[in-house]
Order: C-alpha cells, then structure tokens, then sequence
C-alpha cells in the first residue's frame, strides 16, 4: 500500500511537470515572430493548440486509468439494426433527403504503404480512375437522378492538402461543388519527458502529425464549412474513408435516421478472422462506446480478437446530424473522447501521437446505433492484395460504384494475399501483366519471384510460391484449379487439373 501511494504521488508530479513543460512550449510556439503580420495565419495556429491542450491535458489525466473489463458487454439487441429491417424509400422521399445530404471523404493519408508518393486517394484503382474520380461520378450521377446538389467534402491532412487541390481542379465542370478544409496539425511529443518536439511554427513536418479522424468534429466547425452547410439547408452528413470503395450513399440508412431521430448513425458489419483488430462497439456503464484494440489491455487481446463475443466491427462509415456537431463542439462535449496512444520512433528516439477515433464520439450524440449492414459495404483498398480484388472481373463500376459480377457463384470476395514482392505498386504492375479471371477463385496465395502473364484463370483454392533463388512464370492463357505451385517454373500447361501439388 505504501509503494502504491508513492508510486502515484510520483506520477502526479511527473504528470504536473509534464503538462508544465508543454504550456510553455506552446506559448513560445503561439507568440513566435514567425506570425509577425500574419494574425489570420497565428489565430488558426492558436485554434489547433487550443484542441492540442485539451488533447494532452486528457491524455495526462487517463493515462493511468484502465477499463473494468468485467463491465464490457456486447451490444444489446437496441443498440445494433439489422440492415435488412430497414423499410424501403420511394424515389420522391429520396428526392427530399438528398437535398438534406453531404458526403464527407477521410482524405488525410498517403499511398505510402503501396510505394507511392501523394494522397492515396489519387492512386489508380480501376479503368485508369482513382478514389476521387469514383466518388465524383456516384455524386454527378446522385445530382443528376435526384435533381439536388450533393457537395462532397474532403478533409485533408498537412500531408495531402496542396496535392489534393491541384487534384480536384480537373473537377470544376463536373457539376459537383467540391470543398476542401484541413484538419489540425498537432506537435509530436517525446516518450521519456512528453515535452513537444518541435521548437518552432515551421519546423520540419516530421515533427508534426494530424490527430487522427477523431479530429472531423472540431475541424470542420473551425474551418467554417460545417456552418455554411447549415446554412444552406444540409442536415445529415455521410462520413467514410476515401479508400473504402463499398461506402456509397444508401438511402434506407438515412430514411432511418431520420425516422428514428439519430443524431449519430455507425455501420457495421460481421467480423472475420480478417477483421479482429477492427474496433468494435460495446456497452459500458450504460452507453454505448467504441472499443479499439489499442485501448485494450494486453492480457485481454485474444478475447477482443474473438468472433464469438465480439462479432461486429466498425466499418467507419458514419452518418451524423450537422445541427448535433455543431452542438457538441460549441458545448465542448467531446472533451472526454478516448484518447488513442500511437507510440512511433523519430531520429531513433521515441516519440508518442495522441490522436482520437471518429467513431469514439458515438456516445456523445443523441439516439446513436449501429447497423449492421451487408459485407458488400466495406471494400477498403489498403494493399495490393486488395488492389488485386478490386481490378479483377470480380467487380463491375456502374455510376461510380463498385458492383459485384452477378456471374460469381459464391457469396463473398476471395481470399487474396499477395507476399512482399507485390507490395508496391510499381511492382505489382510489372509482375501482373494482367488481372486473372478469379470469378470462381476461393483462397490465393502468391509470394516470391513470380510473374503472371495474361488471360490467366484461377479457380478454387491456389498457391504460387517461388523459394527464394526461384522464379515462376504463369504463361498467358493458364488455368490453374486447386492447385499448389513450388520451385522454378518458366513453363507451365494452359490448363492444369485439380491435383494435391506441381513443383
């Protein structure tokens, strides 16, 4: 008991020298001569300090808090709809809501995880489009159908902003208001004393990181977007990742929303093996809350993991009320959203992000729930592997949208995982001369030295893995069925049939 006693005396002096420390920083940063005539410029930077403050003044505050694992429950049967509940819209009360709708992209990443350099969202995904070309024509063709005017938002991060606005000049005659806002920028700090790492406004951008989606709320509020929406009538605003291709407008969803009075909408969907560190919603204490894995304790993984208890996560498509944002952000409501600590490395040293979750401001709004909704609305494009699924004859784009071929004789994608060698896009491209016919593919496995030529068919379940010092070439026109395929391979038969193993 005693060494419990100074061990938290300790952390409140440490925590108070922290916070301390951090103040001081911050007000050296705010009153830099950098600012010198640029009082639009120094207010804007004091606005993303402010939210920093309250940031690292909750991270400093919890961190020593832990959940009562006892009190997690799964969601009751009133806090998660069944997509297939949901009552059907005619085309004149989608007319009413569409004039009410924004849409709202996640634009804040790069491709960098895929060997490209800018916003992800301007990757190549199908027919020579990228993300923001798809999402374009679902919303001309939304305007168009439903005579309304449909703007899509993109919130930018510092990495994204300057590239994503030369991007969307080449959709000016496109009929589709586009508006841009940034989301904050926030300083690093250092793990051992959490004192900030920059010294300075302009300091290198490695030193600075955007808060994670968490930080839409305030950010849309502070750039004044989400007042001009208001203004002009928009009510309800669609929210997902730029790279989740299954993210269109469905319009029982929001005839839902309305009818129950949401201010807060989550979808999602059944977990797989695939999906168990998504996040999920729980019960706690009475409220509804989303659960990431990094807010749960290390002995208490493999349950979280678990399908059986578990067994949605969040597809982080969200539909939210505009008039209840700007409510929770002018009352400061979201101050006691969860903070997410990120712990990452600078110059060999470590470094810790505080960043927030979108989802996390659930219990925060009024009547918010979950619906669970088809697997068909989660395509997110995070790898290769995925890139593979999404150019492939598996999918067909009809307005902008993604729909699966009606000739697939299964429910569900394939399973594709692509090894090292096809991680980069460049690489992927010289490797794969052209996307296999998979329409009857179950599970595919590629790693090592291999090279795929064109009007490939892949059925069932197939494994290609060249050992290292070893190269494979699959020949145009092969068909490979439930088949394993080792060693070195120049040449191989246009069809080979079922068997246990080719090597």
């Amino acid at each position: 008991m005693h060494l419990r006693t100074i061990s938290m005396e300790y952390i409140d002096l440490t925590s108070e020298a922290a916070v301390s420390e951090t103040e001081n920083v911050l007000k050296i940063l705010e009153d830099s001569p950098e600012f010198k005539g640029k009082e639009a410029e120094q207010a804007s930077f004091k606005q993303e300090m402010k939210g920093f403050r309250m940031l690292f003044n909750r991270f400093i505050t919890t961190r020593t808090q832990k959940l009562d694992w006892s009190k997690i429950k799964p969601p009751s049967g009133d806090t998660i709809i069944p997509f297939d509940k949901l009552p059907k819209v005619d085309k004149e009360h989608i007319k009413k809501l569409a004039s009410k709708l924004c849409i709202l992209k996640l634009n804040g990443g790069l491709g960098t995880t895929m060997g490209c350099v800018g916003p992800k969202s301007v990757i190549e995904v199908t027919d020579g489009q990228n993300f923001l070309d798809l999402t374009i024509k679902q919303i001309k063709f939304l305007n168009k159908e439903y005579e309304c005017q449909v703007p899509l938002i993109l919130m930018n991060s510092f990495n994204t902003h300057e590239d994503t606005l030369n991007v969307v000049q080449k959709y000016k005659f496109n009929k589709v208001d586009v508006l841009t806002f940034n989301q904050s920028r926030y300083p690093r700090v250092w793990k051992e004393t959490l004192a900030p790492v920059t010294q300075s406004p302009s300091s290198r951008l490695d030193d600075w990181y955007p808060p994670g989606h968490g930080d839409l709320y305030a950010s849309i509020s502070n750039s004044g977007i989400l007042q001009k929406l208001i203004d002009q009538g928009k009510e309800y605003l669609f929210v997902s990742n730029v790279d989740n291709l299954g993210a269109t407008v469905d319009w029982q969803i929001l005839a839902h929303m309305e009818q129950s009075g949401a201010e807060y909408i989550m979808e999602v969907t059944d977990k797989t093996r695939s999906d168990v560190k998504g996040g999920t919603l729980i019960e706690y204490e009475g409220k509804v809350k989303l659960l990431e894995i990094a807010q749960v304790p290390a002995s208490k993984v493999e349950e979280f993991k678990s399908i059986k208890k578990f067994k949605i996560f969040n597809t982080n498509n969200m539909w939210v009320s505009l008039s209840a944002i700007k409510r929770v952000v002018e009352n400061n409501e979201l101050s006691e959203m969860a903070v997410i600590r990120n712990d990452k490395s600078l110059d060999g040293k470590p470094i810790i992000q505080l960043e927030t979750a979108a989802g996390a401001a659930i219990e925060f709004f009024k009547k918010s729930h979950g619906i669970n909704v088809p697997r068909s609305r989660f395509l997110p494009v995070k790898s290769t592997s995925d890139l593979f699924l999404i150019q492939s004859d598996l999918y067909e784009v009809k307005n902008g949208c993604l729909i699966m071929n009606p000739k697939r004789p299964f429910p569900g994608p394939p399973v594709i995982k692509l090894g090292n060698e096809f991680r980069k896009v460049n690489d992927y491209n010289n490797r794969i001369n052209g996307i296999p016919n998979i329409i009857e593919l179950d599970q595919l496995t590629i790693a090592g030295d291999v090279v795929i030529g064109t009007d490939v068919t892949l059925k069932g379940t197939v494994i290609v893995v060249a050992n290292h010092g070893s190269h494979i070439d699959i020949p145009p026109g092969s068909i490979l069925e439930n088949k394993v395929v080792t060693g070195n391979l120049r040449i191989c038969l246009l069809y080979t049939s079922p068997s246990p193993r080719d090597s």
